[in-house]
């Protein structure tokens, strides 16, 4: 008994294992990391809801094109002493005048009623076209959305993957600093070194330790801000699986990018909709305070008695065409006209003033990537020059033919590049999903 309840516990916690969600793995790639923000942040769900909001407004703005239908009953007590009101009453006989005495009734009444627009001077049709308009940009509200959010995710992985190698550079200099410290010890004790030696190289391994302290720091805030996009709880120990890669990029023509740029960017492309849209409610505002032909249609029964509610003797129907014709506003569709072409300049000088920025950007996009670029091919020289002159340096150490101020001038030297070459890589990692996403391109690769 007892180990089928132990197998029973065991084959349970393979399927538990099996079915564990995804957020519970520590490790993400910068794709998985970007579709779990897109899934969960609340930012995407805000323009997901404001796009279904807007399919809903186009639909509204549908509904002025169709019938109204409604479905009225009352039932009224009443008694109406108009008759005994009238004027010429007096003249009647009196014993007349004495029969006619008001009593209350009943009267019940239901009928079907049919209001539909006829002629509207193309007011409801420009409205039908102003809701196709906003109905093509309702989704490009979520793509605009999770671009930004996506370039948001990039940063905030490449910002978790240079924490992390930050703190590996740091722990790799206190590791040589204690190495010294340790030479100059063992040399002290053989009486080949001085006890300044000794504190000196101490004092360089003490130095480090708040450089270790800030670099934890900085891997706990980068972590944050990650798992905030991802949505997980802050102190998620989330780990960014990947490399900072100096990936080549070849396009350099500004123009042949901005185009592309200007043809792929979803928020180039609600702007667009929104200079058409704006065109269209000027047409609209034209179509204000003009002649307009509606149809009213009723058909019902009303009775005194409720058991003739079924009987078509007592139907009662009624078909009208109603005709109108503003002859004075006010002035209100020329204010309306007045407004919709600012709306529609305004909109336009907007558009152009995008496209202009993404030109800007791209200037400034490709200008970082090659400035991060030179900077990767110094610091790798740097790195190679400083590990080269650190070895010899160490090496004369030992023989008595260096210093400990030229072993710590080395091991300065040789961290600083190594940060210069991380930081070139964060630089241009960085920079190149900027500028991805300046090309209305995925921001990651």
């Amino acid at each position: 008994m007892t180990r089928v309840i132990l197998a029973t516990a065991l084959a349970a916690a393979l399927q538990a294992a099996a079915d564990q969600p995804p957020e519970a793995d520590e490790a993400v790639t910068l794709e998985q990391a970007v579709r779990m923000a897109l899934d969960r942040h609340p930012d995407v769900g805000k323009a997901r809801a404001a796009a279904d909001a807007l399919r809903g407004k186009v639909r509204e703005v549908r509904a002025q094109a169709l019938p109204d239908v409604t479905i009225n009953a009352n039932g009224l007590r009443l008694r109406d002493p108009s008759l005994l009101n009238a004027s010429g009453l007096d003249k009647f006989p009196k014993e007349l005048r004495d029969a006619l005495v008001p009593e209350g009734v009943n009267l019940f009444d239901y009928h079907v009623r049919v209001r539909q627009p006829l002629y509207t001077a193309g007011k409801v049709g420009t409205a039908l076209k102003l809701a196709a308009v906003e109905a093509e940009g309702s989704q490009i509200e979520v793509d605009r959305a999770e671009h930004d959010l996506a370039l948001e995710v990039v940063r905030a992985f490449y910002g978790l993957l240079w924490a992390e190698r930050y703190r590996v550079l740091v722990e790799q200099t206190l590791q040589q600093k204690r190495r010294h410290a340790e030479m100059a010890r063992t040399r002290f004790a053989l009486g080949v070194a001085t006890e300044v030696d000794v504190l000196r190289s101490e004092v360089a391994v003490a130095n480090v330790q708040p450089d270790l302290v800030r670099a934890e720091n900085a891997v706990r805030q980068a972590r944050a801000l990650l798992n905030f996009y991802l949505v997980r709880p802050i102190d998620f120990p989330t780990r960014a699986a990947g490399e900072l890669l100096e990936q080549p990029w070849e396009e350099e023509n500004l123009e042949e990018l901005a185009q592309d740029a200007i043809r792929r960017r979803p928020d180039l492309h609600r702007l667009r909709i929104a200079e058409r849209s704006a065109g269209v409610q000027l047409d609209l505002a034209r179509a204000e305070s003009r002649m307009r032909a509606d149809l009213d249609a009723a058909y019902g029964i009303s009775s005194r008695f409720l058991e003739n509610l079924a009987n078509g003797k007592y139907a009662r129907w009624s078909v009208s065409v109603n005709f109108t014709l503003p002859v004075f506003d006010g002035f209100r569709r020329s204010g309306l006209v007045w407004q919709a072409t600012a709306a529609q300049r305004a909109a336009r000088l907007e558009r152009e003033k995008a496209e202009q920025q993404v030109r800007l950007a791209l200037r400034q996009s490709l200008d970082e990537l090659r400035a991060a670029r030179q900077t990767i091919a110094a610091a790798r020289a740097n790195v190679r020059e400083a590990e080269r002159v650190l070895e010899m340096i160490e090496n004369n150490y030992r023989h008595g033919a260096a210093t400990t101020l030229d072993v710590m001038d080395a091991q300065t030297a040789l961290a600083l590049a190594r940060t210069n070459l991380l930081k070139g890589l964060y630089d241009y990692s960085v920079a190149r999903a900027n500028l991805r996403w300046a090309l209305g391109r995925t921001p990651w690769e």
